[in-house]
Parts: C-alpha cells; structure tokens; sequence
C-alpha cells in the first residue's frame, strides 16, 4: 500500500481530523512549524474584534471591571494549569517568557541564601542562558553547565538552582522532569522547567513530579498569536517566600490604593507586573481553549503517530538524512529534527513549495507536528517534496541560500 492510501486510512479513522476546520490554513500550505508560531484559531478574529469594538470602544475603561479585564491574566493562567499539571491558583499569564524567567532565578535565588550557582545545559535555549547571565553580571549568580548526561553528577551543595527546557528547542528530545526534580531536591536546589516547547503538546504533570517553577510561551502550541503573553507557575508551597524582583503596581497587593510603598500580592498574584496586555490575553484565550478541548493526551498521541509516520514515508522514498531527535517518540516532543549542512537552502526550497518548516543554526532543519490541525495526508505530502528536494539538488537554486534574519 502506498504511503498516500495509508495516509487516507489514518486520516479516515482519525478523532481529531475535525478540528482542522476550526483553524485558518492557506490553501496549499502544509505548515510544519506549529512549534514556532502556531496556526491561527478561527476564533480568533471575533473574540479580538469584541474585545476592540465593544469592550475598548464602547465599553472604554470601564472595560477593566465590567469585562474582567483585570481579572484576565488570572482567568487564563487558570485554564492554562491544567494543561500542565498544575492547580489554578498556581498559574498565571503574563508578560514574555524571558521576562518570568528572570523574575523566577531571582526569586530562586532569594530563597537558597548562601547558594548562586545555576545548573543548566549547553545548548539550552539561547534566552535562559542568557537570563543567567544577566544575573551574574550583576554578580547575583553564577552559571554553571552539564552536558545532558552529566547533570545529576553536578548537583552539589553549590545549586540553587536547576534549570532545564522539558523539551529540547533544537532536537526535541525530553527530559525526565521526575527523576531530575527528585534529584535537585535531593541535593538540596529548587527546579524551574521552561515548557515553551511542551505546553499543549506532551503531557507534564508540574504537581505530580513536584516542580517548584515553571515558565511557557503562548505563541507555540497554544496558539495565542506572534509575542502572545506567556506564563509562570509557582507551586503553592512556595507562594509564602515568593519574592519576585519586579516589584510593578499590577503585582502590588491594592495596586489602586497607589500607596508609595509596596506591598507584594498573595499567591501567584505578585508575579504580574506591569499592565495586562488585554489584546494578547484575548487572542490567547482562544487558542487555550481550543487546545484544552481537544486535549492534550489525544493531541500528544496524534502527534507521535504522525511523526513516526513521516519517519516510515522517509524510510519508503530513501531519503537518507541524519535525525537527530530521539527514535523513541515516547522520549521526543512534536518534532523532528535533522542534521544536513545545507539544511537552511533544503528549509527555503521546501518553503517555496508550500512546505513551511525551519532552520536551527548550524545545520538542523526543524519540522513540527501540531496534530490539532495536521492530517496524516500533509506527512506523506511533506515527505515526498523533502525526498524531492534533497535528491534533485534543488536546495542548490540562487537565492536558497541567502539567510533572512528570522531563520
């Protein structure tokens, strides 16, 4: 059986095909980078002009009490924690990943008096390492790095803080978020886990491997739109120390009794900062309810099947290009990567044919599986023009080759 008839069998008997209506895909489009910015909610677009008509047009500032405005970073992070094995008091959506990253090492640090060194991996995404580095030039924080199989070996009495992404940006591959937090807490550190690259698309249980911190992006697989706010966990036991650096008026305990002293938020409440970007949250409001609908569990057994699947349409045509992330698609995330060092010219070429994956530096093409609104037919599709293009040359045509500054 060809790879296009098991592909119509698989799409036939599949649970989730009817939510790809509920997405705009441009025609011909087979878009593989879902873990990048994810596809835009159909909804979308009436829940923002609501919000911008009649809330903010009409309603004007009026809005932050009769439309729950103010409660909306609260409201969300709420529907978010669920998707990540935490209770809803313990989540809250603000501000950018970056920006709750510094917040957490800070506050990580605080409560390990005698301790600054944090314990992350080379290779990690770019923006956690340089978080740290941004503390330690203030000398608050020293970093320290372990190759992947070598982290448990460096947790000493120096830690205060381990730091990983669950699911690997650049190979996808995933770590045991148990056994690392049960051996951070052996040695005495806390944990802060960035899912950026989990969140609504692999199961994580926060409370259930008793993670003290984490951090997601709302742009990926939640499909909150380009610089959606992000969010932070902390877990309950933690919210009595919880001192976080950016002290702003929307963390402040009466921010609009505008007293000159301030005086943190209980609870999860005191990571908010500034004012809450209402646009975003709406926008992103959507899309987590989209996702939690269908559900994670199916999603994340959608998304093995189809890249294991895209493996098998590969392996049909010969393609013979290096993977790079984990066999075992019970160790990866949503993803794919592979090694080739003319992978940025294959990225452009497969571009131009409708096939919109990306380009890691140095040599890695990325392809993402968000199964909320990819059907097994896009895999055998994608792996037919991958097979074509490396096996032509075609990636050799003037142009493919000259870098954009978004990669």
């Amino acid at each position: 059986m060809s790879p296009e008839s098991r592909a119509a069998e698989f799409d036939a008997a599949d649970p989730l095909a009817p939510f790809r209506e509920r997405f705009t895909l441009p025609e011909g489009v087979i878009y593989l980078d879902g873990n990048s910015l994810g596809a835009l909610p159909k909804a979308t677009p009436e829940a923002m002009r609501r919000v911008i008509e009649q809330e903010w047009g009409e309603g004007l500032i009026r809005s932050w009490n009769s439309a729950g405005w103010f409660a909306a970073a609260g409201r969300v992070g709420a529907k978010i924690a669920p998707l990540v094995g935490a209770a809803s008091h313990e989540v809250i959506a603000c501000d950018s990943t970056s920006v709750n990253l510094f917040k957490l090492i800070a506050a990580a640090l605080a409560m390990r008096p005698g301790r600054k060194v944090i314990l992350s991996e080379p290779g990690n995404f770019p923006t956690d390492l340089y978080m740290i580095a941004g503390l330690e030039a203030q000398g608050l924080a020293t970093r320290r790095l372990a190759e992947r199989g070598a982290i448990v070996d460096a947790l000493d009495d120096d830690i205060a803080l381990l730091m990983l992404t669950h699911v690997h940006y650049k190979t996808g591959a995933m770590h045991d978020m148990a056994a690392l937090t049960r051996a951070a807490h052996e040695a005495g550190a806390l944990v802060l886990w960035d899912l950026s690259h989990s969140t609504g698309a692999v199961p994580v249980y926060l409370n259930g491997t008793n993670a003290d911190f984490a951090v997601g992006c709302g742009y990926k697989y939640l499909c909150g739109g380009p610089g959606a706010p992000a969010f932070a966990f902390v877990a309950e036991r933690h919210h009595a120390k919880l001192k976080q650096p950016l002290t702003g008026w929307f963390g402040h305990a009466a921010p609009f009794a505008f007293s000159d002293d301030y005086a943190a938020a209980p609870g999860i409440e005191q990571l908010l900062c500034g004012t809450s970007p209402i646009l975003g949250l709406a926008a992103l409001e959507v899309g987590v309810d989209l996702i939690a609908e269908i559900g994670v569990g199916r999603l994340h057994k959608k998304s093995q099947a189809l890249s294991e699947f895209f493996l098998e349409c590969l392996a049909a045509r010969g393609v013979a290009l290096e993977c790079v992330s984990p066999l075992d698609s019970a160790a990866r995330g949503s993803q794919l990567s592979f090694h080739h060092p003319e992978a940025y010219a294959i990225c452009q070429a497969l571009i131009a044919r409708g096939v919109i994956g990306d380009f890691r530096d140095p040599d890695v093409l990325r392809l993402g599986f968000a199964p909320a609104y990819l059907s097994f037919a896009n895999m055998a599709e994608a792996a037919r023009h991958l097979s074509e293009v490396v096996a032509s040359g075609e990636w050799q045509r003037p142009g493919y080759n000259r870098r954009a500054i978004v990669t």
